[in-house]
């Protein structure tokens, strides 16, 4: 907003309460993450600056309501969808993925009703090494007491505080030096104190020399090498990393509820011609197979963006296998354009010529975020990529780049153009001071039970607040 004087930025959310995936993603007893929330914000006190919640862009209004009033449309919404593993038995009682889970444990509304079976398992399995998965393995084992301070929901704690799991196996396809998770992470888990780490590490997957590998990697060959102290108390609770294992199905246990029992894996083993040590190193199935019992499982194999509707009709391509809006490297959206035909005009005969595409830059769309460059990175990197589009916008600006609404005598209303199609349609827009109230109340109610505060988990609930 600081880079073109006068701009005027809208933003809509879905859901009544902002900060998304910070709020929702974040484990609750990582709050400095959430540090990010404050800068926002002091942006939003802004006058230029209007929050439109409770409000869903494809569904309670159109895309194509939006454009005759803006100049620019940035898409930055994140990864509603798994990425699921297509094997049998990934729909069994006790198979859960890693996002509703975490979305339970947060609060998000639409999966408040997970309620995962913790009290009669024993046993879980988390296919899947990135910071996610490792989150899950923490709040599977860590003490309740500690997270009882945080804003981890009520419900979360009041079945985590039932769980039986006493064994957690994270497991993963490639070896540790490839695996996605953080150096911070692993330390974590292998200081929660009353918690025992059962390596089983083979000294093949680190050099001799392990001052030979890049720094990231060195720290967690370090980390997971490392002979720490046991835990403090006695305990029979336990986790491990699994490596080179790739899941092939989800057996049952044969009772009438067909709960999960145990996953089947195959054994996988670099490549010939692969480095071991290198953090792209390929690997290949192998004839060896092993089972590991599970009472509950959590797949962790990634997220991905979905389409919003009407986006085709600004002329905008949406590629599902990657789950982005394809996009230059600077954010602009970008769209095919063909320069050669195989048909020819005027006999509509075939041509041998091949197509030639170019990509053309949609005026005035853009896009950050996952869904500009898929779910990967941390929330610092996420808000350094939204930077880079916010520079590339102010940058098009002053070139006088084409834009939205170009011409002579365009409106340019922004909310105040589609807010009564909105309320015509009976949604309840929430505004920045609604969302304030909500805030507070949530808070009120955590301090009732001594943490920082408790979520609302339906929207009902949120938008009740406002009524008082």
């Amino acid at each position: 907003m600081n880079k073109v004087q006068d701009a005027i930025v809208d933003m809509y959310e879905q859901l009544p309460v902002p900060y998304g995936l910070v709020r929702f993603g974040v484990a609750p007893d990582h709050p400095e993450v959430k540090n990010c929330q404050d800068t926002f914000s002091q942006l939003a006190s802004s006058p230029r600056f209007t929050y439109i919640g409770n409000v869903r862009i494809g569904h309670d209004l159109p895309l194509s309501s939006l454009v005759p009033h803006y100049n620019a449309i940035i898409f930055s919404y994140g990864a509603s969808e798994d990425k699921r593993l297509n094997i049998p038995g990934e729909d069994l009682p006790g198979v859960h993925s890693a996002r509703e889970f975490v979305g339970w444990y947060n609060g998000l509304p639409q999966f408040q009703s997970l309620k995962p079976n913790l009290e009669n398992a024993t046993d879980a399995v988390i296919i899947g090494q990135g910071n996610v998965a490792l989150d899950v393995a923490r709040i599977l084992l860590t003490p309740t007491d500690k997270l009882r301070g945080t804003d981890i929901t009520e419900q979360a704690l009041e079945t985590l505080s039932r769980s039986n799991v006493t064994s957690v196996q994270v497991v993963g396809r490639r070896g540790p030096l490839q695996a996605a998770f953080t150096v911070k992470e692993v330390r974590e888990l292998r200081n929660i104190p009353s918690v025992f780490f059962s390596p089983i590490l083979d000294n093949g997957f680190f050099p001799s020399d392990k001052n030979k590998l890049p720094r990231v990697q060195k720290r967690i060959a370090q980390v997971l090498l490392k002979d720490y102290p046991g835990p403090s108390s006695p305990t029979t609770k336990r986790w491990s990393l699994e490596f080179l294992l790739s899941p092939q199905q989800f057996r049952g246990n044969g009772s009438s509820h067909g709960s999960l029992s145990s996953i089947d894996f195959t054994r996988m083993e670099y490549a010939p011609d692969a480095d071991p040590f290198s953090k792209s190193a390929k690997v290949i199935p192998s004839d060896g197979t092993a089972t590991l019992f599970a009472d509950v499982a959590f797949r962790s194999v990634g997220y991905k963006s979905a389409s919003l509707p009407g986006l085709s009709d600004l002329g905008v391509p949406f590629d599902r296998k990657l789950g982005i809006i394809p996009n230059d490297p600077y954010g602009r959206v970008i769209a095919p354009v063909s320069t050669s035909s195989r048909t020819n005009p005027s006999t509509s005969i075939p041509s041998p010529e091949p197509i030639n595409f170019i990509a053309k830059h949609i005026p005035g769309l853009y896009c950050a975020g996952w869904v500009k460059r898929g779910p990967t990175g941390v929330i610092a990197s996420t808000m350094d990529d939204a930077f880079n589009t916010a520079d590339v916008i102010a940058a098009d600006w002053a070139s006088n780049a084409l834009f939205l609404n170009h011409e002579e005598g365009s409106t340019g209303l922004g909310w105040k153009g589609v807010k009564d199609e909105v309320i015509s349609k009976g949604v309840r827009p929430v505004s920045w001071e609604d969302w304030k109230r909500i805030d507070e109340a949530e808070k009120e109610r955590g301090r009732k039970l001594g943490k920082e505060r408790e979520k609302f988990g339906s929207v009902k609930e949120m938008l009740k607040v406002l009524d008082s």
